[in-house]
């Protein structure tokens, strides 16, 4: 905690007690109260407090970790001892702010609406004498924070990045003899440091929405999407994340994704908690009430795998609807909800990764081999030196680019089967690398999706099922800047572009909406945001999971690393990755148990789970798991 400095005099800033959970008797845990700074741990015992002992639960992730409550105001603080105090209170584990309200002169404490948009900063906000003093007028005093602002989360929880200088004023009055703050901001406004302590970032689950081609059979009903949001995760987490999924989807997925729960469906209990069976049984307001079987399976869906998502730890169960009066509706198990929802459209599971090796073949292996095989079909043989490849997500198919970058060809992965003609021709010239088409990607429909790129422009194609023509698909975002690289989700209904805007290449995510008829379906991608703003330049990017994608790049007079990326821009909360030299492509699969292989100085290398990276061939380009 920060002690106070400059000529005010008076109590020094309020100090916030710290619990920390340690075993004691019969499962019990020690809530022993100490002061002290935010992340240190207490200086010595304290010598008076009460000690309360508090039931264990080993399926509430947070409950392990260190504890932060506010101390309520000093008598005779300073205005600024008061700021930084109500700051400090702000980022304790209270579900209602009661401590932090104490710092509110009594209007404030009716219209201060702290979960309105939180502001996250580089490092905590500080007062800017030099700039604006702080000063004392007739009617109170003022006292200015600044920092350097990096996201935001809005009051739907939806994470931005968002680079800019942060500048507020908060103003104090006197109430009662004390200095009370009377103006401020809505919302928090948190360092990285709190912010990363007391959020967590947690995908709900909403349901792919096709339009205009929902009736195409390739595009199920039951493919649904994650939409990453933070949420405090200390404070009722399985009761907040259920809050947030019955809150309707963000507003960037808002068009592609829709909900099964009704419009005004809300928790009809007050606190959710998973069972001693790992069962979850969660009682829902009248509105959900009247659905038929199919649509409360449909909704338990949603449950399960948000709530799995936030409860890591423990595997559920099962999950059960009731009416407000406890009456079932529906129940949905672990299996059920595995079997008949995926969190996006794929075969079984690969047992394969593939790249393009020294012999121009593509080639294929399993986690642990050593040695690749060559594939089969008319790819495995060597006989079409391609640039790059894409396998389908069935792994029936192969798409490939030829190597000077011109041609793409689509052939079956059978024996005894042709390669056939080119499917699509890049319109312009290729002079380099940069040029002509980029490596296609399969999505989880059976569709195939490529860019064709000159030194001017590139445009966006797909192709339905792999054949036919091309159809080009609008990104109005794009402006003058130039596509080098795409990966399709499995869903169909995010795109991750390497933009080119003079010499920087950044990523970006894109929705796929589709509107126009059945017949006549027109394709845009649309809302491009950063997906790695703190990188200058990125070099490459693979979907690792259902809200996450590995990304290799730099940052501004860097070196090259790689790193775990949310699809909302903030930093994933996945392991460190080891660094490897000079990786020009990297492949990741959306099951995050599987490992990533990347194309190296070294040639093509592995990194297994809690491993390090492993060599598995020397000479090789392209390395891709399907899709």
């Amino acid at each position: 905690m920060e002690t106070e400095r400059g000529n005010e005099q008076g109590a020094g800033p309020a100090r916030r007690r710290r619990t920390r959970k340690g075993t004691g008797p019969a499962g019990k845990a020690l809530l022993i109260g100490c002061a002290g700074a935010l992340l240190a741990g207490c200086a010595s015992m304290p010598d008076n407090g009460d000690v309360t002992a508090v039931d264990q639960s080993p399926r509430a992730e947070g409950d392990s970790q260190v504890r932060v409550y506010g101390v309520p105001p000093q008598d005779g603080a300073q205005p600024t001892n008061i700021v930084r105090s109500f700051l400090d209170a702000t980022t304790s584990d209270e579900a209602d702010f009661r401590t932090a309200i104490q710092y509110l002169a009594k209007p404030a404490k009716r219209t201060w609406r702290p979960f309105q948009v939180t502001k996250v900063l580089q490092e905590r906000p500080k007062p800017e004498p030099k700039v604006q003093p702080n000063r004392e007028d007739g009617n109170g005093y003022t006292v200015t924070l600044s920092g350097s602002q990096v996201a935001s989360v809005d009051d739907n929880h939806a994470y931005t990045p968002e680079e800019k200088p942060y500048r507020q004023t908060i103003h104090l009055v006197k109430e009662d003899g004390q200095w009370r703050i009377d103006r401020l901001p809505n919302g928090l406004v948190l360092g990285l440091s709190d912010f990363q302590r007391i959020y967590r970032s947690v995908n709900k689950y909403y349901f792919a929405s096709y339009h205009s081609e929902s009736q195409d059979p390739k595009a199920s009903r039951n493919v649904l999407v994650a939409d990453p949001v933070y949420l405090r995760q200390r404070i009722k987490p399985i009761t907040s994340s259920v809050q947030a999924l019955l809150a309707g989807p963000t507003d960037w997925l808002n068009e592609v994704t829709s909900s099964e729960f009704p419009r005004g469906t809300r928790l009809a209990a007050r606190d959710l908690a998973l069972d001693d069976s790992n069962a979850l049984h969660v009682k829902l307001s009248k509105q959900a009430a009247n659905a038929d079987t199919t649509q409360c399976k449909r909704m338990a869906a949603q449950l399960f795998f948000t709530v799995q998502d936030m409860t890591r730890a423990s595997k559920i169960s099962e999950v059960e609807l009731q009416d407000p009066g406890g009456n079932s509706l529906c129940e949905l198990s672990q299996e059920q909800a595995e079997r008949d929802f995926v969190s996006s459209p794929r075969s079984a599971r690969s047992a394969k990764e593939y790249f393009i090796d020294a012999d121009h073949k593509v080639v294929a292996m399993s986690d642990y081999a050593t040695e690749p095989t060559p594939v089969r079909g008319p790819f495995g043989t060597g006989r079409t030196p391609l640039r790059s490849v894409a396998i389908s997500r069935a792994e029936n198919t192969a798409a490939g680019v030829s190597s000077d970058g011109r041609s793409l060809y689509v052939a079956p992965l059978e024996d005894g089967t042709e390669r056939g003609g080119s499917l699509l021709t890049s319109a312009g010239p290729v002079k380099s690398a940069d040029e002509g088409l980029t490596a296609p990607s399969w999505d989880g429909l059976g569709d195939l999706w490529i860019a064709d790129r000159n030194a001017h422009g590139s445009r966006l194609l797909r192709m339905r099922e792999g054949k036919g023509d091309p159809e080009e698909v609008a990104v109005p975002g794009l402006g003058g800047r130039r596509i080098k690289a795409i990966k399709v989700a499995a869903d169909g209904i995010r795109i991750a572009i390497l933009v080119e805007d003079k010499g920087r290449t950044t990523l970006q995510l894109g929705r796929v909406e589709r509107k126009g008829s059945a017949l006549h379906p027109v394709l845009s991608v649309q809302e491009l945001r950063p997906i790695a703003p703190q990188l200058e330049d990125v070099v490459a990017a693979s979907w690792a999971g259902g809200s996450r994608l590995v990304v290799v790049g730099r940052e501004s007079g860097g070196v090259q690393q790689m790193q775990f990326m949310e699809t909302d821009g903030s930093a994933s909360n996945a392991q460190t990755l080891p660094g490897v030299n000079g990786v020009k492509a990297v492949a990741a699969s959306e099951d995050e148990t599987r490992p990533l292989i990347a194309d190296a100085t070294e040639g093509i290398v592995r990194l297994p789970p809690d491993a390090n990276w492993k060599t598995v061939a020397k000479d090789g380009t392209a390395p891709v798991y399907p899709g």
